[in-house]
């Protein structure tokens, strides 16, 4: 059996703030209950979210450990009462409401999903909180399939590379957006027929000009604000807008005549919050339909760059830029 440890190196946050509050400390190794597995953490992802809560916007569910984290990967080393699928060692991925930026962090067993062939565990860790947060909201809450005109907002980050790559493998006709040229021409690598700076150009206008003025069937949008009518406007008939960020801010003034017109479905969801059931109904679907896909090399991480568990400073500054293309990611061993 593994040697497990009494304590654990973590990321705190000193106070709410910028990433100069985050500070390595100790504390004791958790122990998994009921359903729960024990992972030594060998990477994990950063993610907004965790930008947010460090600034103080973004408390953690009821229950769920303060450390920030929302993915990791590596190896089980304790299994709690009544965990079936899984023994100690076995190397796995997981989606956290917490606890990733440490040593060691709990999972419930609902959410543990095998490596794919060929994945090194950086590439692992980046998968569970974009490959969730894409599957239910562009192919089961925005009904995505094959020859759908998608269009992705936030093109070159880690939820929208990995949504242009899905949505191209499962048959749809992606377009996307980003800020400047260069990442443009990222989105489009990833698969994207169209990239657009929309610093430069305006999406609406490229959208309805690329689809010969039908429109997106499903837009992904991560900027909410101004864009919701922007969307409605992109959007064809039957079009499905689906929000799951609010970079542009959260309110919004639309014409409600064109949701009327154009039949559209205004709709979006949060993964963190969701119960436990529900994200392992996610999990079960992920492990179906995309895990082979990942497994075939037809749907891959972008990282963009990792730095170790303790320069986790380093990691938020970086995404605060908003200069990277694809994931940023810790290495904790």
């Amino acid at each position: 059996m593994p040697v497990i440890p009494l304590e654990m190196t973590v990321i705190e946050i000193a106070s709410p703030g910028g990433p100069e509050r985050l500070r390595p400390s100790s504390r004791p190794v958790p122990t998994p209950g009921d359903g729960e597995v024990l992972i030594r953490v060998i990477a994990a992802g950063v993610n907004r979210p965790d930008i947010m809560q460090r600034q103080g916007l973004y408390a953690p569910p009821p229950g769920a450990s303060d450390i920030l984290g929302l993915e990791v990967a590596g190896e089980i080393v304790a299994l709690g009462p009544h965990v079936s699928g899984f023994v100690v060692r076995d190397r796995v991925t997981a989606l956290l409401a917490g606890g990733g930026y440490a040593g060691y962090a709990i999972a419930s067993a609902g959410l543990c999903l095998p490596i794919p062939n060929g994945f090194s565990m950086v590439e692992a860790a980046a998968l569970p909180e974009t490959v969730f947060t894409v599957w239910t909201n562009v192919f089961e809450r925005g009904g995505c399939k094959a020859g759908d005109t998608v269009l992705i907002h936030g093109g070159t980050s880690g939820i929208g590379s990995i949504a242009i790559q899905l949505a191209t493998a499962l048959g749809a006709r992606v377009l996307a957006t980003a800020g400047g040229a260069e990442k443009a021409r990222a989105c489009e690598r990833f698969g994207a027929v169209r990239g657009i700076d929309y610093r430069e150009e305006d999406f609406v206008d490229v959208v309805l000009r690329e689809t010969g003025g039908a429109g997106a069937d499903v837009i992904l949008d991560m900027v909410s604000g101004s864009y919701v009518a922007r969307n409605m406007a992109a959007a064809a008939m039957f079009g499905r807008i689906v929000c799951i960020a609010a970079l542009g801010g959260v309110r919004a003034e639309i014409d409600t005549s064109v949701i009327m017109h154009k039949r559209l479905t205004l709709t979006g969801s949060t993964l963190r919050s969701r119960p436990l059931a529900q994200k392992a109904a996610i999990a079960a679907a992920v492990r179906h339909r995309v895990w082979p896909l990942l497994s075939a090399g037809r749907v891959r991480p972008i990282i963009h760059a990792t730095f170790p568990l303790a320069d986790a400073r380093s990691a938020h500054e970086l995404m605060e830029s908003s200069t990277h293309i694809g994931k940023i990611m810790l290495s904790v061993t």
